[in-house]
Formats: C-alpha cells, sequence, structure tokens
C-alpha cells in the first residue's frame, strides 16, 4: 500500500467499527415560531454550540483513538529509530488518510494538519504534552488528572484547552517519560521523579495516592539562561545592585540564595555564576541538573535516588563528600534541604570560599533559622551558640529572592552577615524592595533602594580591586 516504515502485510486492514460515521455536524432543530406578532426571533443560545463545539472535538478525539490504533498495528516502530521527521510524518499522513477514507471521515484541511499532528506527538513525543513543552512562553505545566492541565506565564497560573482522553492514556505518557530514564511508577510506586531530554523537571503522582486522576508537574528547562542584563533589563534588580553582587562573587563571598518555590532561586543563582573568573575550578551538586554555568572547569554532579530495591541511592551528601576530595575551588549545591547542610558550612569554613547554595525561606533571618533546623534534622548535637557561630562565620551574603502577587519576581532584598552579638548572628540589610501600591491592572508598584548602611566588607572589596563608590550605598530621598 505504500512505503519502507510498514509492517509486511499479514493482512487485511482493520475494518471500521460499527457504527462509526463522519463526523459532520448535526443540524440544529428549527427554532418555534413566537406566539406574539411583535416579539423578535432569538437568537440561538451559546450553550448550544457549545454543546455542538464539545460533541465534535469528543468525536475528533476518538478519530485520534482509533487512528492512533491503527498506526500501532501498522508501523514497524523498529525502523522509525532510522527514520527523519519529513518521512515519519509523511508515512502517518498517508496512513490517516487511508484510515479515514475507510471510516468515512470528512476533515477540512486544517483539522487534518492537527490530526497529523497530533498523532506524530502520539507516536515520538509526549502526546497533548508536546505542544505545551515547545511553548517558550509556558514554564510550568501542571496537570490535575486526564481533563485539566494548568500552565504558568509570567508567574500566573491558567487553564488550557489540551485535555488527554481518559485516565488510561495520561497513565500511558506518564509511562513513557518515566521507562525512558529506566523508572517505574504504578500502584505499588505511586510517585516518581525524573528528568525529561531536554533537563525539565518531572514529577508524577498516580492513582490510588492521586485520587482525582494522576498528577503531574512539569519544571520546563530553559535552554537559554538568563545573564544578569537580563534580570535587570527585566527589573529582576538594579544596576547598582548587580555591581555589588559582582564584587561580592569575585571576592568569594559565601553566597546563600534564599526564597520560596518558583521565585526564581535557581535563575539567580545561575546568573550570579557568571561572575565567576574562567580559571576557578567550579563543581556543582543537584537532585536534578538545573544549572548552566559558563565556566570553562565545571564539574557537574547529581543525587540519585534508590532503585525499586530501595537499594543504590547517592545523597547530594554523598557527592558533597566526595567533591570535597576533589579539589574545588568553589562548590555550588543546587538546593540545601537536609543533612548535606552541615557540609555544605564546614566546606565554606576550610577553604573554598566563594560557595554558593539556595534554600527555601521566606526572608533572611528565617534563612539562617532554616539552617540551624536543617543541622539539628541531621542528628548533629551541638550547642544553639556553636551552631550559630558555624553560620555566622561560613555565610557572608543572602540574597532573598520573591515572586510578589503580581507574578513578577524580584531580588527584595540582600543582606549581609557581620558575625555573632552574645548568642545572635548580627546581620545588616544592604539593598531592599520597597512596595510604594498597586496599579489599577493589578501590578505592584515599587522601586529599589539601598538601606544607607555601607557595606561590612568594603575593604575586602578595595583589596580585591573593586572599590565600589559610596554613591551605591545612598538610599533614594522619598518623593
Amino acid at each position: 500500500m505504500f512505503s519502507r516504515y510498514k509492517k509486511p502485510a499479514a493482512g487485511a486492514g482493520t475494518p471500521p467499527s460499527a457504527g462509526q460515521a463522519a463526523a459532520q455536524p448535526t443540524p440544529q432543530a428549527a427554532a418555534p415560531r413566537p406566539t406574539m406578532a411583535k416579539q423578535k426571533p432569538k437568537p440561538p443560545a451559546q450553550p448550544v454550540q457549545s454543546d455542538k463545539d464539545r460533541k465534535r472535538k469528543e468525536r475528533l478525539g476518538e478519530i485520534k483513538v482509533e487512528l492512533h490504533r491503527r498506526l500501532l498495528e501498522d508501523l514497524n516502530l523498529a525502523a522509525l529509530e532510522r527514520a527523519s521527521e519529513a518521512d515519519l510524518k509523511a508515512e502517518i499522513q498517508s496512513i490517516s488518510s487511508e484510515a479515514l477514507a475507510e471510516m468515512s471521515v470528512v476533515l477540512n484541511k486544517e483539522e487534518r494538519g492537527a490530526l497529523n499532528q497530533d498523532l506524530f506527538d502520539e507516536v515520538m513525543g509526549l502526546g497533548p504534552l508536546e505542544t505545551l513543552l515547545k511553548d517558550d512562553t509556558v514554564n510550568d505545566i501542571l496537570v490535575n488528572g486526564p481533563q485539566q492541565i494548568f500552565v504558568e506565564r509570567s508567574g500566573k497560573l491558567e487553564l488550557t484547552e489540551i485535555t488527554f482522553k481518559d485516565e488510561k492514556h495520561l497513565l500511558r505518557i506518564i509511562d513513557k517519560i518515566v521507562s525512558a530514564v529506566g523508572r517505574r511508577v504504578d500502584e505499588s510506586n505511586p510517585y516518581v521523579d525524573a528528568r525529561l531530554a531536554d533537563g525539565s523537571r518531572f514529577n508524577a503522582m498516580v492513582p490510588p495516592i492521586a485520587v482525582d486522576g494522576s498528577l503531574v508537574s512539569i519544571r520546563k528547562f530553559k535552554k537559554e539562561k538568563l545573564g544578569i542584563d537580563d534580570l535587570v533589563r527585566f527589573g529582576a534588580f538594579t544596576e547598582e545592585m548587580a555591581v555589588y553582587l559582582q564584587a561580592a562573587v569575585a571576592c568569594r563571598l559565601n553566597v546563600i540564595v534564599s526564597g520560596g518555590t518558583g521565585s526564581g532561586k535557581t535563575t539567580t543563582l545561575n546568573a550570579l555564576s557568571s561572575f565567576i573568573d574562567n580559571s576557578e575550578r567550579i563543581l556543582t551538586i543537584e537532585d536534578t541538573a538545573e544549572l548552566q554555568l559558563q565556566q570553562t572547569h565545571v564539574g557537574r554532579m547529581e543525587s540519585r535516588p534508590a532503585n525499586v530495591e530501595g537499594k543504590g541511592a547517592v545523597t547530594q551528601r554523598d557527592c558533597l563528600r566526595n567533591a570535597l576530595r576533589m579539589r574545588p575551588d568553589r562548590i555550588i549545591v543546587g538546593e540545601t534541604r537536609g543533612e548535606e547542610v552541615i557540609d555544605m558550612l564546614q566546606a565554606m569554613n576550610t577553604g573554598h570560599d566563594g560557595s554558593m547554595t539556595t534554600i527555601h525561606a521566606n526572608s533572611a533571618r528565617d534563612g539562617v533559622s532554616r539552617l540551624e533546623n536543617m543541622i539539628a534534622m541531621a542528628g548533629i548535637e551541638m550547642p544553639l551558640k556553636a551552631v550559630r557561630s558555624q553560620i555566622s562565620s561560613a555565610v557572608n551574603l543572602i540574597v532573598q529572592a520573591s515572586r510578589l502577587q503580581d507574578g513578577s519576581r524580584r531580588m527584595v532584598s540582600i543582606t549581609e552577615i557581620t558575625g555573632m552579638e552574645g548568642e545572635v548572628i548580627s546581620m545588616q540589610e544592604v539593598f531592599r524592595y520597597e512596595r510604594l501600591g498597586l496599579a489599577p491592572d493589578g501590578k505592584i508598584i515599587g522601586r529599589f533602594n539601598a538601606t544607607g548602611v555601607r557595606s561590612h566588607y568594603s575593604q575586602r572589596f578595595k583589596q580585591w580591586g573593586y572599590d565600589l563608590p559610596p554613591t551605591i550605598f545612598e538610599p533614594i530621598a522619598a518623593e
């Protein structure tokens, strides 16, 4: 019938199932004649049209499922690995055209094109999710069961019109993702954390843990990383703050980027890493590899979860301990969330100045408390004063990132840790974001401002050749 990607003929093609009819619009019943002479005929009710579109969409979904079944029967899957995209699309178009003719289904050119693309995505991609993965404006994809797919654009969640046919369809796509990385998910192992081929973070939970259908979240991997200039242009912080941060990173201050989920911590850490000199040896440690460092001498490590038997796990702490034996100049941990915190602090204190990491916290002071709690969770029995002394001598700078209510991401505070006063860690805020009001369109009106406090590390900056002008620490007068 057609080309080299078709299986050898083993018999006649599958006949169309009984009762399959062409997907033609159902004509609407004539409106009843008005009973009063002066009454005007009413326009067609909107729900009728919506119901008509919904039924046609369902019918197109049924046709796609049937065509996908035929593709799996007819295509030589072993030959697909050597096929080019153009050849495969042509083959799919040929098979679908023949199948539509057998099913007596008439579609216009636009519907045929969309159907063929959907079939290609089902065979070679991730089905309905493929369109969202290719959309550069989408940051996160959140699936709440087969009929509800949300995306995040510019910090705001939106419900899309894209759906899966049913739970079985969604589970098949989830299994396709996790099997590609040697994992599995089922009732005995109902959740999984994995990474897509492009580096995007993938997490899924399936029934019975997920009550109303499988839950999927995908944090998309940005192919083009944002630099300091981009963040300044987007209003994440000011040029004065960028100059200060450049001096802090170049002078090998230990930096922690603090913030909530989705506040831009990893993006900020990526941008700060651009200030590291190209001659330094950098080791990165992450649960899911997201950092995109541009330096020449970078060693990347990624932790590994346990296998099905509960063995073979490699934690961030294991990677960090091993990294200390690999002669790093700087160590960058993607996110510190557990017992690896003590090794991170010791590295900062023992010759690995300029190391960086991120933590989940809502403020700089809260970030210090989180470090204390993580040390306690690691089971290390130390007096609180000794713990705080360790933190104050290890951490020099806390950069607080935040996602505001209008979806914008801002570096709301830069705080220096200056030492200990008694049993309390002393801190001073150098820059902050001041909220001034709310615009009619819901956008937050605010400005970045210096606090008027001169940097505790000014002398160190000067010794390293970064003599910052005093004007960048001067606050803007209130209007």
